[in-house]
């Protein structure tokens, strides 16, 4: 069976038609986004913002009514269709688009079957669907400003920038870091920057660097001033946990979540 690429399915009742450019360009670092597809009642005037870009963006209407008030239809239509391309169709990763803790289960479903699972939400999305992605990334720092907004459309919305102080004192950032530093490091403990990365991602979905101000990783452990830093032959940024040198140091208690 061929590879069909990565497949984005959007719950447009739960996700903001403003981000789907954000959206769309975050996803296909990964891969070619051959299936598009948004959930929700098109007869609805809340919807109208997405129905006025789906053709610009290839992406496929799904109508879903309310059959039973008080009951989230358009969650269930997405999560049988997951499942559905799950066994009929070979991809890479599944993308989810939704502030809504339902599709925990599906994702978690998603993983296990071998699948990466990237979620898009507002930072009012639960924990657990969170942490049930491979990756997850708020909507809030993704993206353009408004037209409305004063700054140039080509300026990246971020958060406000960090400062030393405020990375350091984030428990939960640093443990992270300092932990991944100690579980990749050499001999000397010298860790590179990018498996750092890596290792973080993989214990921690939603971690981004936007999320504190900075566009790249590079430039926020800069700013921490918690390790040592070093450039390779090749001008890799690499870290060492401050400490005797030539010493690894112990990992340090995860963080309260």
């Amino acid at each position: 069976m061929e590879h069909n690429g990565i497949v984005l399915l959007i719950d447009a009742d739960n996700c903001p038609a403003s981000k789907i450019t954000a959206i769309l360009d975050e996803l296909s670092k990964y891969g070619v986004i051959n299936i598009r597809r948004a959930y929700g009642d098109w007869k609805s005037q809340a919807l109208n913002g997405w129905a006025e870009i789906l053709h610009d963006h290839a992406i496929q209407p799904v109508q879903q009514f309310a059959y039973t008030k008080g009951k989230n239809a358009t969650d269930s239509a997405i999560i049988i269709d997951a499942m559905d391309l799950l066994h009929g169709q070979k991809l890479a990763a599944f993308g989810i688009a939704s502030s809504d803790s339902d599709f925990t289960p599906l994702a978690m479903r998603l993983r296990a079957a071998g699948h990466k699972v990237f979620g898009f939400g507002e930072k009012k999305t639960p924990a657990p669907f969170v942490n049930a992605c491979t990756k997850f990334l708020f909507l809030e720092s993704l993206g353009q400003p408004p037209a409305s907004e004063a700054a140039p459309m080509t300026t990246q919305v971020m958060p406000q920038r960090r400062l030393t102080n405020e990375l350091r004192g984030d428990t939960r950032l640093a443990n992270a870091l300092r932990n991944a530093v100690v579980a990749i490091s050499d001999e000397e403990g010298w860790a590179s920057l990018a498996a750092v990365g890596q290792h973080i991602n993989k214990n921690w979905p939603a971690f981004d660097q936007r999320n504190y101000g900075y566009a790249k990783l590079g430039d926020l452990v800069i700013a921490s001033e918690l390790f040592e830093l070093r450039r390779d032959n090749h001008n890799h940024l690499q870290l060492r946990s401050t400490g005797k040198k030539g010493q690894k140091q112990k990992p340090v208690e995860k963080a309260a979540q």
